[in-house]
């Protein structure tokens, strides 16, 4: 039996605030309590404020003002000497820089997130700021280093009946055995991750999950009518919560089941319509990965070989400072996909992930993506 999806990380005066309320209408909320709370003199409200302003900022992907609210956040709290409130700030900016790209500062900030969590009695604070280090291990491609700690803060969220971070572990275990080739036991952990979100009422985690359905049914089954179903349905969940972010790497997966259906100029125009949308929120990873796709559509639509292996060889460069270790077998793989030469080998090596093992992982409540 699971709970109702929660929304932690909006605190104090506006915990009553839904994990599906609308960013808008978070962010405005949480403005005006800032406000109040600064007039108040309430370091403790303004921390908690700031942070709900950071958290709606850069879901929205205006980076630069929830890269200002979380330090706001973060600065306010210590003056306060609220250890908790500084540890839920330093989550926020560790997610914030993962979702930027910067893997390096996100298992920094996040490290030090979940220490100051443990430090003032906050689980949850801690829970969460693990569950990002998982995160930001899992994306750069270290599932060696991430996997047991999903299983863990999995296993934990299960014994808890808590929806929204079983959905997130089950969503980011899938992830990892769909990109290592495992369809069908992805496509299961996909499906729990779907039912669980929808009974838990939790849409952000129901959108996320009907996106890695599509990618399945699409690579797997070569079923594009009803991966696109799929997708139309997660993009109408992520538009009535104005999930920035989410709606780009929706739209980005669209243009993946376009590109392995043949249709390669309907796959290029939402290629380059989610391109521009991670460029308007700074986000570079989702930037690199639209770029890959296009360049695969462009050459496929007859594009200039030696252009698209030029192409090639400097989104391998982005991917790789990046430190995403999967970046030389996608290059390579485009290459071999499109006839072309393999680039050559050099270059630096990503870095790899360091996060605490399950056994260092206290019982968090929740986890968010």
């Amino acid at each position: 039996m699971f709970s109702k999806a929660l929304a932690p990380e909006y605190q104090g005066a506006l915990s009553a605030l839904s994990v599906n309320s609308s960013l808008t209408d978070v962010l405005a909320a949480a403005t005006d309590q800032l406000v109040a709370a600064r007039r108040a003199g309430d370091a403790h409200e303004m921390a908690r404020a700031a942070l709900a302003v950071a958290e709606a900022h850069r879901r929205l992907g205006h980076v630069e003002s929830a890269d200002l609210a979380w330090k706001t956040s973060y600065r306010t709290a210590r003056s306060a000497g609220d250890v908790p409130a500084m540890a839920w700030a330093l989550w926020s900016g560790g997610t914030l820089a993962r979702q930027r790209g910067a893997l390096r500062l996100a298992f920094r900030l996040l490290r030090y997130a979940a220490d100051l969590g443990k430090q003032g009695g906050d689980i949850v604070a801690q829970g969460y700021s693990l569950a990002g280090l998982a995160e930001t291990g899992r994306i750069q491609g270290d599932y060696e280093a991430v996997g047991a700690l999903h299983d863990e803060l999995l296993a934990e969220a299960r014994r808890r009946g808590e929806a929204r971070h079983t959905v997130w572990a089950l969503e980011g275990i899938a992830q990892m055995h769909r990109n290592s080739g495992r369809y069908d036991t992805a496509y299961a952990l996909f499906e729990e991750a779907a039912e669980i979100a929808a009974a838990a009422d939790d849409r952000r985690g129901h959108a996320w999950a009907l996106r890695g359905l599509a990618d399945i049914v699409s690579v797997r089954d070569g079923d594009t009518a009803r991966a696109l179903e799929l997708l139309g349905r997660a993009e109408a969940g992520c538009r009535s919560m104005d999930l920035t972010s989410a709606l780009a790497y929706n739209h980005k997966m669209r243009a993946n089941v376009l590109y392995r259906a043949g249709r390669y100029a309907e796959a290029l125009e939402t290629y380059e319509q989610a391109l521009a949308e991670f460029r308007g929120m700074d986000e570079p990873r989702g930037e690199a990965l639209s770029r890959l796709g296009a360049v695969k559509a462009r050459a496929r639509l007859g594009a200039d070989p030696a252009r698209t292996a030029a192409e090639l060889a400097g989104l391998r460069v982005v991917l790789d400072r990046m430190g995403l270790r999967h970046a030389r077998a996608m290059v390579d793989k485009a290459h071999a996909e499109l006839g072309l030469a393999p680039v050559a080998a050099g270059g630096p090596e990503p870095a790899a992930a360091s996060v605490p093992g399950p056994a260092a992982v206290p019982a968090p409540r929740e986890a968010r993506r």
